[in-house]
């Protein structure tokens, strides 16, 4: 295990003890178990992968209109009603 330090609010502090003390945990395996979850529920994706989701998406879709370069503020303008 690595020994942290974190800061929290009083009302952070408090919630956890309360959640904890109900589940029969400590406040750390609380956290562990906490940081479990959003590790395995999150996605990093980093920079390379993002430009080369963009790339294969680009040019996919076809608006049929030739003026979208010039035109494009007005185009999303009349599509968000604005």
């Amino acid at each position: 295990m690595v020994r942290t330090q974190i800061q929290l609010t009083e009302e952070q502090a408090k919630g956890l003890k309360k959640i904890a003390a109900s589940r029969h945990l400590s406040v750390a395996e609380l956290i562990r178990r906490s940081v479990d979850v959003i590790l395995k529920t999150s996605t990093i994706v980093d920079s390379d992968e993002r430009y080369k989701r963009a790339m294969g998406t680009a040019g996919r879709f076809s608006s049929g209109k030739k003026d979208i370069s010039g035109k494009h503020d007005k185009y999303l303008g009349e599509a968000f009603g604005r």
